[in-house]
Protein backbone atom coordinates (compact mmCIF):
# COMPACT_ATOMS: atom_id res chain seq x y z
CA UNK A 1 0.00 0.00 0.00
CA UNK A 2 1.52 3.69 -0.75
CA UNK A 3 1.88 5.91 1.51
CA UNK A 4 0.18 9.24 1.89
CA UNK A 5 3.38 11.32 0.95
CA UNK A 6 3.48 8.28 -2.47
CA UNK A 7 -0.19 9.14 -3.47
CA UNK A 8 0.66 13.36 -3.10
CA UNK A 9 3.81 13.33 -5.11
CA UNK A 10 1.97 10.78 -7.50
CA UNK A 11 -1.04 13.39 -8.05
CA UNK A 12 1.59 16.60 -7.97
CA UNK A 13 3.13 14.43 -11.05
CA UNK A 14 -0.20 13.80 -12.80
CA UNK A 15 -1.29 17.49 -12.34
CA UNK A 16 2.16 18.50 -14.08
CA UNK A 17 1.43 16.18 -16.93
CA UNK A 18 -1.85 17.41 -17.44
CA UNK A 19 -0.57 21.22 -17.19
CA UNK A 20 2.04 20.67 -19.68
CA UNK A 21 -0.35 18.30 -22.05
CA UNK A 22 -2.74 20.92 -22.37
CA UNK A 23 -0.30 23.78 -22.79
CA UNK A 24 0.99 21.34 -25.52
CA UNK A 25 -1.97 20.96 -27.59
CA UNK A 26 -2.88 24.64 -26.71
CA UNK A 27 0.11 25.82 -28.78
CA UNK A 28 0.21 22.80 -30.88
CA UNK A 29 3.62 22.23 -29.96
CA UNK A 30 4.88 18.87 -31.06
CA UNK A 31 7.16 18.80 -27.96
CA UNK A 32 7.33 19.71 -24.49
CA UNK A 33 9.00 19.27 -21.58
CA UNK A 34 9.00 20.71 -18.15
CA UNK A 35 11.25 21.08 -14.58
CA UNK A 36 10.51 21.87 -11.45
CA UNK A 37 13.03 23.88 -9.59
CA UNK A 38 12.08 23.39 -6.08
CA UNK A 39 14.53 25.51 -4.23
CA UNK A 40 13.49 28.41 -6.10
CA UNK A 41 9.16 27.16 -6.46
CA UNK A 42 9.69 27.89 -10.13
CA UNK A 43 8.46 25.88 -13.09
CA UNK A 44 10.19 26.03 -16.78
CA UNK A 45 7.92 24.88 -19.00
CA UNK A 46 9.58 24.32 -22.85
CA UNK A 47 7.40 24.54 -25.25
CA UNK A 48 8.27 23.69 -29.31
CA UNK A 49 6.69 26.72 -31.27
CA UNK A 50 6.85 28.99 -28.62
CA UNK A 51 8.56 31.14 -30.11
CA UNK A 52 6.22 31.97 -33.17
CA UNK A 53 4.08 33.60 -30.10
CA UNK A 54 4.01 37.57 -28.78
CA UNK A 55 4.46 37.58 -25.44
CA UNK A 56 0.66 38.72 -25.21
CA UNK A 57 -0.28 36.04 -27.06
CA UNK A 58 1.48 33.48 -24.86
CA UNK A 59 -0.27 34.75 -21.59
CA UNK A 60 -3.99 35.25 -23.38
CA UNK A 61 -3.90 31.31 -24.59
CA UNK A 62 -1.74 30.23 -21.08
CA UNK A 63 -3.51 32.61 -18.25
CA UNK A 64 -6.55 30.56 -18.55
CA UNK A 65 -5.31 27.18 -18.03
CA UNK A 66 -2.90 27.88 -15.54
CA UNK A 67 -5.73 29.57 -13.44
CA UNK A 68 -7.62 26.65 -13.81
CA UNK A 69 -5.58 24.26 -12.98
CA UNK A 70 -3.96 26.18 -9.92
CA UNK A 71 -0.54 25.17 -9.40
CA UNK A 72 1.32 26.58 -6.58
CA UNK A 73 4.56 28.20 -8.31
CA UNK A 74 6.03 30.94 -7.38
CA UNK A 75 6.89 31.25 -10.88
CA UNK A 76 6.43 29.98 -14.06
CA UNK A 77 8.51 30.25 -16.53
CA UNK A 78 7.51 29.53 -20.50
CA UNK A 79 10.78 29.20 -22.97
CA UNK A 80 10.87 27.59 -26.38
CA UNK A 81 11.95 24.00 -27.02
Amino acid sequence: MSSPEEIDYEAYEEDLTVLVNTLKESFESSEAEYHVDEHNDTLYIKLEGLDDYSQNEIVEIAGPILEQLDMDFDEIIFMPY
